[in-house]
């Protein structure tokens, strides 16, 4: 099958030989036409396996017929980079229609996405907050909306917008087309669609466990030579782009900072840096930049970097869900990508969950010449905050002496006192 069997616009069809798109994911040649008759939708599919043009070249069809500068598609997904790399496929399959795309998120200025918003668009793509804040200030009207779709939907619950999704779907008309596109189907999930979806139609593409064109290995390790170990796999493995996962925001940063002593050009993606910083890190690892990329599982979805030969979890995800997330940054396209999993005895619990996923007992591996009996420090400070540096002390001001107190009196006679617990005498 080939994508001119669509029928698309012929400038979204133009658009879509400018992306040498030829042949349609699996997600794709189910989910496309299905949108195109109009049909509320749930899409189950793994990472990497095209959902994003599954919704993408359906709206951009619909949406060249009719009014321009209202919005009439609402796109919400969980993150900040995942809502930008929506809105740069909108911008590269629809960049021969005219319509325009608006990306709304937080960590950035809100008068400028006012003016944006002012100056018309049709698509708006937004994360869950900084469009909440937008309609409470009557800066954005959906009382246009044709088309509402939630993106990686599991990974919106995971992060808690759940109630945030409902107050939005009060904002939109009732009459509209839904879509709903996750990786899994947690139970929350589908009570969501049974609440905003109208009889939708169900397409699942091998959601069982990440791509079958990723391998899986787990190299058990005491924590404190994780690093050490992380060093040695680099040195001996071929690699092109290389996805690092960490648990904490200071862990990536300080694995971060020992990868460029090691010589790696490498950098760090996690929830302190400025929008700005964010955009240039992942700008950086696309264009190979960074060979390395560390990060937290914020950015576990929204990456879409084809050329990622490894993900590595230096530290164990916390669900298989994460797992699945986390792979799926590898192996995309039809191209193959390795796992590697480091593995504490801690992790026995998560690696059965894990396993249990992929249907498969996963390797358990050891690197030649490693020296894994390496007594740990006898305080583990690798990723220790470093001491603060001495303050001086402060001059102690003057300060008077004390006032004495003088002695109560009673009213009335004075009093005697006398021993521990004082005896009052006189009357009151």
């Amino acid at each position: 099958m080939e994508f001119k069997k669509f029928g698309f616009d012929t400038k979204v069809a133009a658009g879509v030989t400018a992306a040498h798109y030829t042949t349609p994911t699996p997600i794709q040649a189910e989910a496309i036409p299905l949108v195109m008759q109009g049909h509320d939708l749930v899409g189950l599919a793994q990472t990497g396996t095209g959902k994003t043009a599954a919704f993408v070249l359906p709206i951009l069809h619909r949406l060249m017929k009719g009014a321009r500068g209202q919005v009439r598609a609402l796109v919400v997904a969980p993150t900040r980079e995942l809502a930008e790399q929506i809105h740069e496929a909108i911008g590269a399959l629809g960049g021969r229609t005219g319509l325009k795309s608006v990306t709304i998120y937080g960590g950035v200025g809100f008068n400028p996405q006012v003016d944006k918003l002012k100056r018309g668009a049709e698509i708006v793509v937004a994360c869950p907050g900084r469009l909440l804040d937008h309609l409470k200030q009557g800066t954005i009207d959906l009382s246009h909306l044709e088309v509402l779709v939630l993106d990686e939907a599991d990974r919106m619950f995971d992060m808690g917008f759940l109630p945030d999704i409902r107050k939005i779907v009060k904002h939109v008309p009732a009459q509209r087309q839904t879509l709903l596109f996750s990786a899994t189907m947690p139970a929350d999930i589908l009570r969501l669609t049974r609440e905003i979806l109208q009889a939708p139609v169900k397409v699942q593409v091998d959601t069982s466990g990440p791509a079958s064109t990723v391998s899986h290995l787990l190299y058990p390790v005491e924590p404190h030579l994780k690093t050490p170990l992380l060093l040695e796999l680099l040195r001996h493995t071929d690699t092109e782009s290389v996805l690092i996962f960490t648990r904490t925001k200071h862990r990536a940063k300080r694995l971060e900072e020992q990868l460029g002593k090691a010589a790696y050009r490498a950098a760090s993606l996690q929830g302190n840096l400025s929008q700005a910083r964010r955009q240039a890190v992942m700008t950086g690892f696309r264009d190979g930049t960074f060979q390395i990329l560390v990060a937290t599982d914020i950015a576990s979805r929204g990456i879409d970097v084809t050329q990622i030969s490894h993900v590595i979890n230096y530290d164990m995800p916390d669900s298989p869900d994460a797992y699945t997330h986390r792979i799926g940054r590898t192996g995309r396209n039809a191209k193959t990508g390795d796992a590697f999993t480091f593995m504490t005895r801690e992790d026995e619990d998560m690696v059965r969950s894990i396993e249990r996923v992929l249907h498969a007992k996963v390797e358990r591996c050891t690197l030649d010449g490693f020296d894994y009996q390496k007594p740990a420090p006898a305080r583990n400070t690798e990723f220790a905050r470093p001491p603060r540096p001495p303050q001086p002390r402060r001059s102690q001001p003057k300060t008077a002496a004390p006032r004495q107190a003088a002695p109560r009196q009673a009213r009335g006679k004075s009093q005697q006192v006398s021993g521990p617990r004082s005896q009052v005498s006189g009357h009151r």
